[in-house]
């Protein structure tokens, strides 16, 4: 394993903390800082898992402080934006109409109705659950005893 300065060591606890992957902030260091430090090594960092139980409390209360953070600042990001994301959809949904990929425009609008909510459903919400046409004559009526001819169908 490498010897880490504060540093790195700060930069891979704040990436975790941001809910990068182990192998996510592997490649980011090395990218970021030129050093080889292995996935198990940056898992070391991350006191929310098994491998991350003994670290510092420096480095705990720093991941602690990002992550509350992190979470603050993810309703900023548009695209966990309702709103942003059914522009992106009516957009996309555009441009697919006018390559007429029509299967991709239906997709796209079961999305943006999934998205808003119960649109998708195809009821009413005032109506009560139960079935348009309810029977008149009681089941027992329908029985046939095992002696008895099926009667001829009027309608055909």
């Amino acid at each position: 394993m490498a010897a880490l300065n504060d540093a790195v060591k700060r930069f891979i606890v704040q990436a975790l903390a941001c809910y990068d992957t182990p192998q996510q902030v592997s490649e980011a260091v090395k990218e970021e800082f030129g050093l080889e430090v292995p996935r198990q090594q940056v898992a070391l960092y991350d006191p929310t898992k098994h491998a991350g139980r003994n670290l510092s409390n420096r480095w705990r209360a720093l991941f602690e402080a990002t992550r509350e953070n992190f979470k603050a600042q993810a309703g900023e990001i548009p695209i966990a934006q309702r709103a942003y994301r059914l522009r992106k959809m009516a957009q996309i949904a555009s441009k697919a109409e006018q390559m007429r990929n029509l299967p991709l425009v239906l997709q796209i609008l079961e999305q943006a109705a999934k998205e808003v909510g119960d649109v998708y459903v195809n009821r009413r919400l005032d109506q009560p659950k139960t079935p348009a046409l309810e029977a008149s004559v009681p089941a027992a009526e329908y029985t046939l005893s095992p002696d008895e001819d099926v009667p001829d169908n009027p309608i055909l």
